[in-house]
This record gives structure tokens, C-alpha cells and sequence, in this order.
């Protein structure tokens, strides 16, 4: 129950789905949590829901695609704590669209959020964590190893946090800081972002797909993709930097 203990970890996208639950499990191994999000109120209640478990933790509201707010994060982190171990660059939105029909104005928007947020994520965890090490884990996905035919913009975020991963990973190891940025790669989790996309008429039929797509049967639930967060995070993967962390109950082995 104490692989992170006497760390401190910041999670951006911490109010719901797999920031919550990458947030609440840090917490239950003995990390001090920091929580970020636009949305204030499940943000702090996540946060409370720590503290009353006996842990530390504290909600900062952010819109990850500002940079200044990251500098504030940041030092509102280190002002409080002292330090920063592990940065989750967790938050993101899912936008469907092919590249014939997308528009600029979306494809902008989906970006700002997935990928121009992990870079800033990427480089304010690297400034905190110069001289103490850590370990910055990027949130990508399947569809940062493959394509679909209707998700031009996610395709390119996701696949763009990939290879900013590997860059950002060489950039420090070669630094000698000791940070290590590795990428998690989910299948399709049952967040309220996917159950969203299985509402309406077809809901069932949308459902079953969706699992037709996972060898293992089943969608994942938020808690595989935070188990893979917690060893990356802690010292158990101390070996293991610029690297993909598939967890997709098989989708990419077909």
C-alpha cells in the first residue's frame, strides 16, 4: 500500500474517469495528490474524498491549454509540498471527424487540448523536477499507434503525445536530470467521455462494437489504466523511459 509513498503527484483532467481514479489509487499507496481540472466542484470533491480517506491532497482549478496557469500550478504545487515527483498529463477531449470533413476550427480546439496542454504539462514538470528527478506520464492512447477513419484530429493529437514523449524522454535523459516520460496507451475505458458516445437509439448496438473491438471481451474501467499510472509513477519502473504502456484488453494485437 506505500509503492508512491512520500511522493507528490499532480494529475491534470482529475475530476472524473481515468483522472480520478489515477488520483484516488496515487493517494491510496501513499502519494500527496494534486488535482486539477476545470470542473471545481467533482475537482474538489475528489480531493475531499482523499482527505477523508486519511490522505493529503489538494484541487486546483486549470485550463491546461494556458501556460501561465501551468506556471502557476506549478508553484502553488511546490509552494505547498516542496517538491514534485510525478505529473500525470491526464486531461483531454474526444472530437470525432474524418480529414476530409473536419473543420480547422475543430481541429484546433481537439489539439489545443490533447497535445499543445502536454507539451506545456511536459515542460513545466521538467523545470519543477530539475535536480530531484521524477517520473511525467503523458495520457495518449490506441489511437496514437493506429488510425481511424473517423478521428483525424484525435488520431494526430494522440500520436503527436507519443512522439513528444520519446523526445521529451531522450531531452532529459541525456540532460542527467533523472526524469523519466513514458506514454499510456488505453483502450476504450468506460469514462463518461465514452459512455457519452454509447447514449441515444443505437446505445446497445454502439456497446456491443465497442467490446467486438477489445480480444479481451470487455471494456476496460478506469481503474486498469490507473494501475499502469501507479507503476510508472513509482520506482518499480525505474528502468523504463520513453516507452509506450499499452493497455488495450488486446485491441492493438489484431
Amino acid at each position: 500500500m506505500n509503492r508512491v509513498a512520500g511522493k507528490v503527484a499532480l494529475i491534470s483532467g482529475g475530476a472524473s474517469g481515468l483522472g480520478k481514479a489515477q488520483a484516488l489509487l496515487l493517494a491510496q499507496q501513499g502519494a500527496k495528490v494534486v488535482v486539477t481540472d476545470l470542473n471545481e466542484g467533482d475537482g474538489q470533491a475528489v480531493a475531499d474524498e482523499i482527505v477523508a480517506a486519511g490522505g493529503e491532497a489538494q484541487f486546483l482549478r486549470q485550463d491546461v491549454r494556458n501556460e501561465s496557469e501551468w506556471e502557476a500550478v506549478m508553484s502553488a504545487t511546490l509552494g505547498r509540498f516542496g517538491r514534485l515527483d510525478v505529473v500525470v498529463n491526464n486531461a483531454g477531449i474526444g472530437v470525432g471527424g474524418n480529414a476530409e470533413e473536419a473543420t480547422l476550427e475543430q481541429w484546433r480546439h481537439l489539439m489545443s487540448i490533447n497535445l499543445d496542454a502536454v507539451f506545456l504539462g511536459t515542460k513545466h514538470a521538467i523545470r519543477a523536477m530539475k535536480g530531484r528527478g521524477g517520473s511525467i506520464i503523458n495520457i495518449s492512447s490506441i489511437e496514437g499507434l493506429v488510425g481511424d477513419p473517423n478521428l483525424a484530429a484525435y488520431n494526430a493529437s494522440k500520436g503527436g503525445v507519443r512522439l513528444l514523449t520519446k523526445s521529451a524522454a531522450l531531452h532529459c535523459a541525456k540532460a542527467g536530470y533523472g526524469i523519466r516520460v513514458n506514454s499510456v496507451h488505453p483502450g476504450y475505458i468506460l469514462t463518461p467521455m465514452v459512455e457519452r458516445a454509447m447514449q441515444g437509439e443505437h446505445a446497445e448496438l454502439v456497446r456491443q462494437h465497442l467490446v467486438s473491438l477489445h480480444p479481451i471481451g470487455r471494456l476496460g474501467a478506469p481503474l486498469d489504466i490507473a494501475w499502469g499510472v501507479l507503476y510508472l509513477a513509482s520506482d518499480e519502473s525505474s528502468f523504463m523511459t520513453g516507452s509506450e504502456l499499452v493497455i488495450d484488453g488486446g485491441y492493438t494485437a489484431q
